[in-house]
């Protein structure tokens, strides 16, 4: 059985405090973007009839309902979570939406994943994969869990390589966003997300790290002057 880290279990208590707050403050601080960096990221995905998606991180399941909205009505969907918080917030409102009938949730961290080996024709992950603790296993997990062909979208903050851009980037996130964040939620954990995104590698790096990993096929898009990106492996 998987045990999390200190490290993880902080990571994991962090975000079920601010799960109440999560949707607002994410509208709020990405001006709405966040939901266009979405609908790319899943536009990547290809998934055949009867096909099955698994969405790691999903928080309160914003990427799973996308991807439903966005694939036929025989395609199942698998929301899967380390926290508790989020995944009772997104049953709420997978249980509101048209789509309740084709996504389960599951709570597991993304080290230690509860699926068969070769059971998915596509797994996503938006904004999860820098708090994953053991990047490399988790990546590992998911190249495990998907079919052969299968695709891995990744979506994720990244640094702009515009130095004027970067430097209104920094000061956004290290002066605005935890200021905003501390009057409608917890601080302290919109300090940890400005460190989580200078903390993680560029954009070379990780698909180096998704390569090590078992992924083939690698591709990237920088959205929005690269705040975000979107990368793409394929399992052999």
């Amino acid at each position: 059985m998987f045990k999390l880290s200190d490290k993880g279990r902080g990571i994991r208590d962090m975000f079920d405090a601010i799960a109440p707050r999560y949707d607002l403050l994410n509208r709020l601080l990405s001006l709405g973007i966040d939901r266009r960096w979405r609908t790319f990221a899943v536009g990547q995905l290809q998934i055949p009839e009867g096909g099955k998606v698994l969405d790691v991180a999903t928080g309160t399941g914003d990427v799973a309902l996308e991807i439903a909205a966005r694939t036929p009505d025989s395609v199942r969907i698998v929301g899967e979570d380390f926290t508790q918080g989020m995944l009772v917030l997104g049953k709420e409102k997978i249980a509101q939406s048209p789509f309740a009938h084709r996504i389960v949730l599951v709570n597991a961290p993304c080290e230690s994943m509860p699926h068969p080996g070769g059971l998915f024709d596509g797994v996503t992950i938006a904004f999860g994969i820098r708090n994953v603790v053991d990047r490399l296993a988790g990546l590992r997990e998911m190249v495990r869990v998907l079919k052969p062909g299968g695709r891995a979208v990744i979506l994720e903050f990244s640094n702009p390589r515009s130095k004027f851009f970067k430097n209104l980037y920094y000061f956004y996130f290290r002066k605005v966003l935890p200021f905003v964040g501390g009057l409608i939620s917890k601080r302290s954990a919109y300090q940890y997300l400005p460190d989580s995104v200078l903390e993680f590698p560029d954009q070379e790096r990780f698909k180096a790290l998704m390569a090590e990993a078992g992924f083939s096929d690698l591709r990237h898009f920088d959205l929005t002057f690269g705040i975000a990106t979107v990368y793409v492996g394929v399992r052999p």
